[in-house]
């Protein structure tokens, strides 16, 4: 008998020969090349006009999901990957391997690191039986959300929840309807390390029902946990990050995606996809519910949904007790707001101040890490540049490393510039560090605390979340860490160092992310936990709308202004976009190459193409990159292009393309 397998790898399927029948979906290993290799039968296929190699070992009995097998397919067309780089993300690495159970990754009690921010194992209820439903309590406005959703028609559901509605308690339920019809689900998370206080929540209503899947597991955990869900005889709860969508979960009856507007749930290496889109095919296929919330979706997204009529809106705080921060936008520009501190306004300062002496929380936030990211000679001009990328090296005060946030290349500062030998470098600009050594000479008794991509092992948020929440922190300085899914009770104050970074970037995308989130930071006060709640505003551009509308909280205008500069420029959700770049060893050369497969593909009427131009990362030491960008109202087209440029070019279709 003969098969078609898809080994993992950058390979298409292949065929192979096998003397007992297999099932699609069965994971085996098969010979490529001289290597044998993990796997997945995709079909029974006639005798080929060909000498075939023979399947070595069948690794399980029980085949993978049908609709993951589907997936594999539709992943390798839409998003035009190969098949075996999408089989090599969806199988735990080692999967030929044999491993030793490990009890404690299925049992009721929780391992702590596992989890991050936990609850204890004696808070833990037992499970819901087949025939009993969890209590959860709902407001008048979830009820109606829950009505909504379960209403509104076809798959996928966008449940636009302001921050602080309660969406939680509506996955709850929702999760729990699932599992009394002995269907699993599954909930995707930004960041398991800052989802502690959801998988507590899900933990402490269903128990050993729920399983957690996260990058920090070992190889030998991912496995174990793969054989359970692949084998599991009752429904699961699985949570995790976009990985988790893979779950070999049969009956799955529920896909929820909160926080839906990450950019996570893209993701960037090959195979490039948006867990969004593969979401909604999965859901399509199984005619199940895909739950996406967010209380700033994508505009994307919420296009989509209006069009199907499956938006549902909760827009009531779930806490009677909760307030509107008072919002007070500062212009850097006027030097007479920073006269006590180049970096943080005189009303800033006094509100920490306030706080410090209340026993109240101030969270200092900007999204640039390291002290200061340029570092250039005064006498000549010189920047000092990563040697890979050719970017400017952030500085690092507390190691006097210079360093680049791209690569990873690191370096003491140099004493003389490396161009002129003149001792006169300077530093420009600031990030976290800077900002938290300013704060520590401004208030040497307050307790302070920096969580960024910079922390230690042992040293970040997900470590010491219960100390932050108890208010044994006075001040947090972070990156956008510190700006998804906080629920402090200690939280007086936000103070945004300069909301405007990012808007300027080349980038149709900027305007949106910047508002997504400028619009989740203000969200972390006026939670109903405190009387006050105010958030300071700093920025070169006080007049900029994408400000204003965040102030106000106004999701439908900022929506209402996104469409209409998209709409007038044709990008998505009105076109879908691909980007061809190159990159060769001089720049003549890639200029050249470019040119012509712009020429090329400018000759169909059907497609927008830019001009040609160098790549945001120009220059690294594999030579030059330059790019183009081609756009069409059909997605088909785009595909049908790629073959007629050059096979250098690497081709990139938007991963969150409508379906």
């Amino acid at each position: 008998m003969f098969y078609e397998v898809i080994p993992e790898g950058k390979v298409e399927a292949l065929t192979y020969d096998y003397d007992n029948s297999l099932l699609p979906g069965q994971i085996v290993m098969v010979p490529v090349g001289r290597r044998i290799v993990p796997g997945v039968v995709i079909k029974k296929v006639a005798r080929p006009d060909f000498k075939t190699k023979t399947i070595v070992k069948v690794l399980y009995t029980t085949p993978l999901p049908k609709h993951l097998t589907k997936v594999i397919q539709f992943i390798h067309e839409y998003y035009l990957a190969a098949s075996g780089s999408v089989v090599s993300m969806i199988l735990p690495k080692g999967v030929e391997k044999k491993r030793r159970k490990t009890e404690h990754l299925f049992g009721d009690a929780i391992n702590e690191e596992e989890l991050g921010t936990a609850c204890p194992s004696d808070t833990l209820r037992d499970s819901p039986s087949s025939s009993q439903s969890v209590v959860v309590p709902l407001n008048t406005a979830q009820k109606n959300a829950l009505e909504g959703l379960q209403k509104a028609p076809g798959a996928t559901k966008l449940l636009f929840g302001v921050t602080g509605s309660g969406k939680t308690n509506i996955y709850l339920k929702m999760a729990n309807k699932a599992l009394l019809e002995q269907k699993s689900t599954i909930l995707l998370v930004p960041e398991i390390a800052l989802t502690g206080q959801l998988v507590q929540v899900f933990r402490n209503y269903f128990g050993k029902h729920v399983l957690l899947i996260h990058s920090q597991q070992t190889e030998a955990e991912r496995h174990l946990i793969f054989n359970k869900i692949l084998n599991a005889k009752e429904p699961l709860v699985v949570i995790g990050p976009r990985s988790a969508l893979f779950a070999p979960l049969n009956d799955l009856g529920l896909i929820i995606i909160d926080e839906e507007h990450e950019s996570t749930y893209i993701q960037e290496n090959a195979p490039r996809y948006s867990a969004i889109r593969v979401a909604s095919f999965m859901a399509n296929q199984l005619e199940c519910h895909l739950i996406l919330g967010s209380a700033t979706p994508t505009i994307e997204d919420y296009y989509l949904a209006k069009q199907r009529h499956g938006i549902v809106k909760l827009t009531e705080k779930a806490k009677a007790e909760a307030i509107r921060p008072e919002i007070k936008i500062i212009d850097f520009k006027n030097r007479d707001n920073f006269s006590k501190n180049k970096y943080f306004s005189n009303s800033l300062l006094a509100a920490i101040k306030r706080n410090l002496e209340q026993g109240y929380q101030t969270l200092i936030f900007h999204n640039r890490r390291g002290s200061a990211p340029l570092t250039i000679c005064e006498n000549c001009g010189e920047e000092i540049l990563c040697p890979n990328c050719f970017l400017p090296l952030t500085l690092h005060a507390d190691t006097y490393n210079l360093s680049c946030h791209t690569c990873g290349f690191s370096k003491k500062v140099p004493v003389n510039c490396p161009k002129c030998g003149s001792p006169g470098l300077v530093h420009k600009g600031f990030g976290t560090k800077l900002l938290e050594a300013e704060l520590r000479k401004l208030f040497p008794n307050a307790r302070i605390r920096r969580f960024d991509a910079d922390n230690k092992k042992g040293e970040g948020l997900d470590a010491t979340y219960s100390e932050v929440k108890n208010g044994k922190v006075d001040i947090l300085v972070g990156t956008q860490t510190v700006a998804k899914g906080l629920d402090l009770p200690k939280l007086a104050t936000v103070g945004i160092v300069q909301a405007d970074a990012g808007l300027a970037l080349p980038d149709y995308l900027a305007e949106e992310r910047v508002f997504q989130l400028l619009t989740q930071v203000m969200g972390r006060v006026g939670r109903g936990h405190l009387d006050t709640a105010e958030v300071y505003v700093q920025t070169f551009r006080p007049e900029h709308p994408v400000l204003e509308f965040a102030k106000n909280e106004d999701y439908q205008g900022f929506y209402r202004y996104i469409v209409r500069r998209r709409m007038a420029a044709s990008f998505p959700p009105f076109a879908f976009v691909a980007k061809f770049e190159i990159t060769l060893k001089t720049e003549k050369l890639v200029v050249k190459k470019v040119r012509e497969a712009v020429k090329t593909l400018s000759k169909n009427h059907k497609l927008i193409v830019s001009p040609p131009q160098p790549a945001f990362h120009e220059r690294t030491n594999k030579g030059y990159t330059w790019q183009f960008i081609v756009r069409s109202k059909s997605r088909k087209e785009l595909s049908k292009i790629c073959s007629l440029v050059d096979q250098n070019f690497k081709i990139t279709l938007d991963p969150a393309g409508l379906l």
